[in-house]
């Protein structure tokens, strides 16, 4: 499947090493402005090459519109796009063409289709996430006449984590530094783990959160189409993610049902609202209109750059040394692909729900 969503969809294509990656977005509404420097400001969020804690791959990623777009405006019609491969090192790789990766999907990919483009992982690579960022962008754009917002950031690396939740941060300090952390205190002890991580071969995980405002309520179904099941799925279907939590999530299984339940208040306006939010603003399947909140974890890179012992396509033992570049920590690059699959699930579910831009 190459396509994500019901009635805002992307569909891409493309992969690592090849010309361009692409997609083509569906169901976005007209008349929605495009800001050109918005959208590719989001790319840039994304690119490879950024700083000393990612791969050393650089891409301009540039986005190029084919269709869809009029006189800066959606058109209501398919919105085709192209992203331009401009720095591939697939020599890099020429070794790998008949090894099984430990931890990738070479060995899968290969068993379901009986071939794989072994250059950079191919479709496999999280180089396709860039087309996610464009929808994603598109998306955010839609959401903000909503008065919709998406802020993710870097909330721990390794061992070294945030101990607060989000609301005890100024998330405006996320883009001041290089892993996207609201703590630049953390923010340094994440960057210098990584950089050690890094000078040693190895890789390493974190977990990425992200907080959604100003939802209506409303958006979910109660049974197969919960709201936080949607999430969930848009964030595991994200490169080396393994895992998802909403609310009070994991950390909340040691409670009693006293200590995490929202009770109700009436607000100044007369209205019904819940007093707290350790329910992460889904109750149900369905936003309750309070900030929705989760975490997506992210495993450490697979491949290292030093020796391992793999197998062979025939089953044969050898010693890899692995080439080409590769992120030591996916974390701050994934901060806006995190924010891209929200913004693109949230959307979906708001036209699903019948409600007009």
């Amino acid at each position: 499947m190459n396509t994500f969503g019901t009635l805002f969809t992307l569909t891409s294509f493309g992969e690592s090493h090849g010309p361009a990656i692409g997609g083509v977005i569906d169901g976005m509404p007209a008349g929605i402005a495009i800001d050109m420097e918005f959208v590719q400001k989001e790319m840039r969020r994304r690119r490879p090459g950024q700083s000393a804690v990612t791969t050393g791959r650089h891409e301009a990623d540039e986005v190029e519109f084919l269709s869809g777009i009029f006189e800066g405006h959606t058109t209501g019609t398919p919105i085709g796009f192209i992203i331009r491969n401009t720095s591939q090192h697939s020599a890099d790789y020429d070794n790998l063409r008949d090894i099984y990766r430990p931890s990738h999907a070479d060995f899968t990919y290969q068993q379901k289709y009986g071939v794989r483009d072994h250059r950079g992982g191919g479709r496999t690579s999280a180089r396709e996430t860039a087309t996610r960022c464009v929808a994603g962008a598109l998306a955010k754009l839609a959401l903000r006449e909503l008065g919709i917002t998406i802020q993710a950031y870097t909330s721990q690396v390794g061992h070294i984590a945030l101990e607060n939740d989000y609301t005890r941060y100024d998330l405006s300090l996320t883009e001041s530094n290089i892993v996207r952390c609201p703590d630049p205190a953390k923010a340094r002890e994440m960057e210098e783990l990584i950089l050690q991580v890094k000078s040693e071969g190895d890789t390493i995980g974190g977990i990425v959160t992200c907080v959604i405002t100003g939802c209506p309520i409303g958006l979910g179904e109660p049974v197969f189409g919960k709201l936080h099941a949607a999430l969930a799925g848009a964030m595991l279907s994200i490169n080396a993610c393994k895992g998802f939590d909403y609310g009070r999530g994991f950390d909340g299984i040691s409670e009693r049902g006293s200590e995490q339940n929202d009770p109700f208040t009436t607000t100044a306006d007369g209205k019904v609202a819940p007093l707290t939010n350790r329910s992460g603003g889904i109750q149900g399947g369905i936003s309750n209109g309070q900030p929705i909140y989760f975490r997506a974890a992210f495993k450490p890179v697979a491949t290292q750059l030093g020796e391992q012992t793999v197998l062979d396509i025939h089953g044969t033992e050898h010693t890899l040394q692995a080439k080409g570049r590769h992120d030591p920590c996916v974390v701050p690059r994934a901060v806006p692909i995190v924010e891209a699959m929200a913004a693109i699930t949230i959307l979906d579910y708001y036209l699903q729900s019948g409600k007009g831009l």
